[in-house]
């Protein structure tokens, strides 16, 4: 294929010494994620799991579309807007990109869903189980999607084995939060909060430093990564919560799966890049779509909890909630 200027100057990327990440930045930002993974453990209770196994439809249809749909769509769109780059771009970009739609739910997700006046419980349930069961899932959908996605002759390869170790190190703040909680609910109501608190702070931490150090990155990234950065989430979004509506869900429920399937990870899929893939010379390719899909996704996360927000919420309360 011919290329325009601007994907010659993406293929060749920032200067030979720009750092994408800086080693303070990574170690910030891994710092972030286990900060984030205890809040979101100490706002569980055994008794929450016991509550999810006695109902468990809200999880069992989130679980479906969290790791059935997201990375086929992540798949689709990498199909159609990613491969038709050139190769030694599109591989690693690829792999970020897939990564991204792999990843559990993320605790943004819970914020939003409360401003959507959701099913808040079933939100916080279904980020916790999303994120179990990513230690199986997120390597499995690498798996199945990963090699058919792959150029011919190309030196990138997944590695499940440090994804997996990395998952598993990563679930470690998770149990120790519940710990803390069953000992003292009230110190992990106040990790529950800081949690939820830190997550918001990575955008901004993005926005503020990751940024304007990376302008010419952003710069010089091709239109089609920026709009799978966009679709993923707000398609992942549009299409669960249709599938739950489709199924004669409460509207609350069905706001709530919309929202738990399409605000990924986004720290999480960064952390797992960081550590899987440091040092690597692509590492700003790798690393682009789940930064870009982290930015977007508070802006796209907005605008559908506007257009929630004018449902009619009084005919709502006479529909039955099942979950």
């Amino acid at each position: 294929m011919s290329m325009t200027p601007s994907l010659l100057l993406a293929l060749e990327g920032p200067p030979a010494d720009h750092e994408v990440v800086t080693q303070f930045e990574q170690v910030m930002l891994v710092g972030l994620v286990f900060i984030i993974m205890f809040g979101l453990g100490a706002g569980l209770t055994p008794r929450d799991f016991a509550s999810a196994l006695r109902r468990p439809q809200g999880l069992i249809i989130g679980w479906v579309t969290q790791f059935g749909i997201m990375p086929f769509l992540a798949f689709l769109l990498i199909l159609a807007l990613i491969l038709p780059l050139p190769d030694e771009y599109a591989a690693p970009v690829a792999i970020g990109a897939l990564l991204m739609g792999s990843v559990p739910a993320g605790t943004t997700s819970n914020i939003f869903t409360f401003f959507s006046k959701g099913n808040l419980a079933l939100s916080v349930m279904m980020t916790t189980n999303s994120t179990l069961w990513a230690l199986v899932m997120t390597p499995l959908a690498l798996l199945i999607y990963g090699t058919r996605l792959m150029p011919a002759g190309a030196d990138l390869q997944i590695p499940l084995a440090n994804i997996l170790v990395t998952l598993a190190i990563l679930l470690v703040p998770v149990a120790a939060a519940m710990w803390i909680r069953s000992k003292n609910a009230n110190i992990g109501a106040v990790m529950e909060l800081m949690g939820g608190f830190f997550g918001l702070f990575f955008i901004v931490f993005l926005l503020v430093t990751w940024v304007p150090r990376n302008w010419r990155l952003l710069v010089i990234t091709p239109w089609q990564v920026y709009l799978v950065a966009v679709f993923l989430g707000l398609l992942g979004i549009t299409i669960s919560y249709a599938i739950a509506r489709g199924i004669k869900l409460h509207p609350s429920n069905a706001r709530t799966i919309g929202l738990e399937t399409g605000i990924q990870n986004g720290p999480l899929a960064i952390a797992i890049i960081l550590l899987s893939f440091d040092g690597h010379p692509r590492l700003g390719e790798l690393l682009i779509v789940p930064a870009l899909y982290s930015l977007f996704i508070v802006l796209v996360a907005t605008v559908v909890t506007v257009y929630f927000r004018r449902a009619n919420l009084a005919e709502e309360q006479k529909i039955p909630s099942l979950l």
